[in-house]
């Protein structure tokens, strides 16, 4: 199988809006869970934006991915995550999910990521990123977030609990958690330089006063 094409769409793409559509809500069909629906309208501005990544394999359509930003910029989700059935089973979630990950980094560096899985692939995909398993509660609170999940078949679910879960794991990336824990091995690792240096130090002085009885 040739390789896949990854990359952030544009304008010039926007003749795949359709066949993205088709190939979510068959997938909602066939899995029995729930999708968030997104009209063409929204799928288009989101390509015109820069916030969209897609696959693809030649000139055919391979997988889909996009993200959105919520609370004032402070949360991004990277949603509408998509494999064509017939590309399954070659890492490709992986490398859009990743793709996507760096775009809503490099455009929103200081936000939190988030999103809102049924799949343990999926689940997978994000811990290895550096997503860690929260509650709703640590998400963001934008309702209209929130509003997006009424198109889903289990919303009824979130209602009931007062949007306290649902059959979906929230996973959240935060940066500030990120660097605090890169900050704080720099230190350890500094310390234990540190320290190999003033026991090599001992040891270069127990050497010199032991050739100076020969």
């Amino acid at each position: 199988m040739s390789k896949f094409n990854i990359f952030v769409a544009t304008e010039e793409h926007l003749n795949y809006v359709d066949v993205v559509l088709n190939t979510i809500a068959d997938a909602a069909k066939v899995r029995g869970t729930g999708i968030a629906k997104r009209s063409p309208e929204y799928l288009q501005k989101k390509i015109e934006e820069g916030k969209a990544i897609m696959a693809l394999q030649g000139e055919e359509f391979a997988g889909f991915c996009y993200i959105e930003t919520w609370g004032h910029d402070k949360f991004v989700a990277n949603s509408g995550l998509i494999v064509v059935d017939k590309f399954r089973g070659h890492g490709l979630a992986k490398a859009i999910k990743t793709k996507a990950f760096e775009l809503s980094r490099e455009k929103y560096p200081q936000a939190k990521i988030f999103g809102l899985t049924t799949g343990l692939a999926v689940m997978k995909i994000n811990s290895d990123l550096g997503y860690r398993p929260v509650t709703f509660s640590e998400l963001t609170d934008d309702e209209q977030f929130w509003k997006g999940c009424k198109s889903c078949v289990n919303y009824d679910i979130l209602v009931r609990t007062e949007r306290k879960h649902c059959l979906c794991t929230g996973m959240l990336f935060d940066p500030a958690r990120k660097n605090g824990v890169e900050k704080k091995s720099v230190k350890v690792l500094s310390r234990i330089k540190n320290a190999v240096k003033r026991s090599d130090s001992k040891i270069g002085r127990g050497l010199k006063s032991i050739t100076a009885l020969f």
